[in-house]
């Protein structure tokens, strides 16, 4: 099967997941095109993969430059040179719209070609509600010929506020236990812990809805009870606001902030525990990479976090904002060492349900299907 991947290059979610299915697509035989402006952080080489730049022309005339119908433009030009059997656009905004656009103009060439559309999160629960882009991601998720949510949350959420037509199949986001996993590097942890303290994590884009702040709020309050370390992994809006916060505080030396790191699953290897205290997670990706790695996860109660983070098994989940009960709650996994070997051993065991293997062929079910009744109706 030859397929085209639409998605944002970046480190959040969507284009993570978009990367990782593309690699264990092509791993498993089939020519994966990715259609992007940049080369995906997490996108390795292999025989079957193929990377497709999206050029935005600058012009005196505009003062934004219209990336949709660049990258309409290429897909039209991607599918016409590589005879894609189907489109699978991650993000709704503007994929999904660029998406129908290309279809419609190969239809007047005589050519067809279906679309996927997986919805993530933001691109619904927050930009998609704006009515600046509202209609048209109503428009172009309804003419996909197939609509997926990375989780039964997500999925409520897009049906509550949008008057989807069709059916949303929720394919939950996976992770790729081969490379998330735990691994030795007790040399590495010695370096940033010496006299053994505890180290915590938390990995974002540090924007608001991720709420940093309290990571540190709550760490300030684990630190008072047991020596630990705060590892703050990513970058964003957010994170010279919250880097000038800790500046004031007493535990500034034991916070790092580590900026973008390729090789998250190496420093989580070193973790003890995870934190997420985000205002909304459609999933909580970064989370589940974490469990992959034996590392238990704090989180908030929003959004598909209960989808994923099982209470008082593979971590403990808290109401948005209430940093004492997460600090009460990370202390109990810390403070013993049989109790975190527990709850490691339990979020190991929780990450296999989504582990690439079980989820690729869902993917795979999904293509067929959508191949099959696209070519029912044009024969």
């Amino acid at each position: 099967m030859k397929i085209g991947i639409v998605c944002y290059p970046t480190f959040g979610g969507s284009g993570v997941l978009a990367t990782e299915l593309g690699m264990a697509l092509s791993a498993k035989g089939h020519e994966v095109h990715f259609i992007t402006y940049q080369q995906p952080v997490r996108l390795n080489f292999h025989p079957n993969i193929y990377y497709h730049e999206v050029t935005v022309p600058t012009y005196p005339l505009f003062d934004f430059p219209p990336y949709e119908t660049a990258l309409t433009s290429t897909m039209v030009n991607v599918i016409n040179n590589h005879h894609l059997d189907l489109l699978h656009v991650h993000y709704a905004i503007p994929h999904a719209s660029a998406a129908y656009f290309a279809r419609q103009i190969l239809r007047k060439a005589g050519k067809d070609i279906p679309y996927i559309t997986t919805l993530h999160g933001t691109d619904i629960t927050l930009v998609g509600k704006d009515q600046t882009y509202a209609p048209v991601v109503t428009f172009s998720i309804n003419e996909s010929d197939a609509i997926t949510a990375v989780s039964n949350n997500l999925r409520e959420e897009t049906f509550s506020h949008f008057k989807i037509e069709k059916e949303i199949v929720v394919i939950p986001n996976f992770v790729d236990t081969d490379r998330f996993q735990h691994s030795n590097k007790e040399h590495f942890k010695k370096m940033l812990a010496p006299n053994g303290e505890r180290i915590l994590a938390h990995v974002s884009n540090f924007r608001k809805v991720k709420r940093a702040e309290d990571v540190v709020k709550m760490f300030e309050k684990v630190h008072a009870q047991m020596p630990s370390k705060l590892l703050m992994i990513g970058d964003g809006p957010e994170r010279q606001n919250i880097e000038e916060y800790c500046r004031t505080l007493t535990q500034c030396n034991d916070i790092r902030f580590l900026g973008k790191q390729e090789q998250v699953d190496e420093i989580l290897s070193i973790t003890d525990l995870f934190i997420l205290p985000s205002q909304y997670e459609s999933f909580g990706l970064s989370a589940l990479e974490a469990m992959a790695c034996g590392v238990p996860v704090i989180s908030t109660n929003a959004g598909g976090l209960p989808e994923i983070n099982v209470q008082g098994v593979t971590g403990y989940m808290s109401n948005v904002g209430d940093v004492d009960d997460m600090a009460e709650k990370a202390l109990h996994i810390l403070s013993s060492d049989d109790t975190l070997k527990t709850f490691k051993t339990a979020a190991i065991k929780h990450a296999e349900k989504y582990s690439r293997q079980r989820i690729i062929p869902l993917y795979e079910q999904l293509y067929d299907n959508v191949l099959a009744n696209y070519r029912a109706e044009v024969s």
